[in-house]
């Protein structure tokens, strides 16, 4: 297990996030956050990853038992389907900053199993001043948001994913943002044609991302 890092109190981080003027200093910084109790049972803090000058910037909820070993977001086998997902839209997944709402793998043992559990609001507000100084660092022009926390987290409210899929919402600093499912949701399917019928709209919603992309590096 790493070494864990000095502790990142509440008032420590607020004071030291606005001095931060770059993701790696961001992503030390972040490996010592206390702002919440999840730290104590995960193994490390797992970070966003990708160009600093990325455009595009995917958030999902929080990571998964890999990559809390691995200390990388995404991954496990829902990482997997995302590439191929971006790949099927146009999409260079190497282009995209990845991250979570939430950094630390939040979940409940059942023997040697850890089974995922939902970040709580408390939680997910706690972790976005890390999220947000993220998006105000890379300035990207669009942020999908994938799962519901991912979208309480950004939009600072709840919202019906299968109503607010497909529509762009207009974000501080001139991103817009996509509300998508979070590929995790795929996986969970059992039956064929709706695991394919899924894919096939979620591959849709990045295609959709793909146009604004472009759109925006036409303007």
């Amino acid at each position: 297990m790493p070494k864990r890092p000095a502790a990142l109190t509440d008032a420590a981080r607020a004071k030291l996030l606005p001095q931060i003027e770059t993701l790696d200093k961001l992503r030390e910084a972040a490996a010592g956050c206390r702002a919440c109790p999840l730290w104590k049972n995960a193994t490390q803090t797992v970070f966003g990853e990708g160009p600093d000058d990325a455009r595009l910037v995917l958030v999902g909820e929080k990571p998964g038992d890999r990559e809390d070993i691995e200390g990388h977001p995404f991954v496990g086998p829902a990482g997997k389907l995302l590439h191929q997902a971006l790949a099927d839209a146009g999409i260079d997944p190497d282009s995209a900053y990845i991250t979570n709402a939430v950094k630390h793998f939040k979940f409940e043992p059942r023997g040697k199993r850890r089974i995922h559990q939902k970040p709580n609001t408390t939680e997910v507000r706690a972790c976005y001043p890390w999220l947000q100084r993220e998006l105000d660092l890379l300035k990207p022009n669009v942020v999908v948001l994938m799962g519901a926390t991912a979208v309480l987290s950004v939009m600072g409210k709840a919202q019906t994913i299968g109503k607010s899929r497909g529509r762009a919402f207009p974000l501080p600093g001139g991103a817009r943002a996509f509300i998508t499912v979070h590929p995790s949701s795929l996986l969970r399917i059992p039956d064929r044609d709706d695991r394919h019928q899924a894919y096939a709209d979620f591959v849709r919603d990045f295609r959709q991302v793909q146009a604004e992309m472009k759109a925006k590096k036409a303007g």
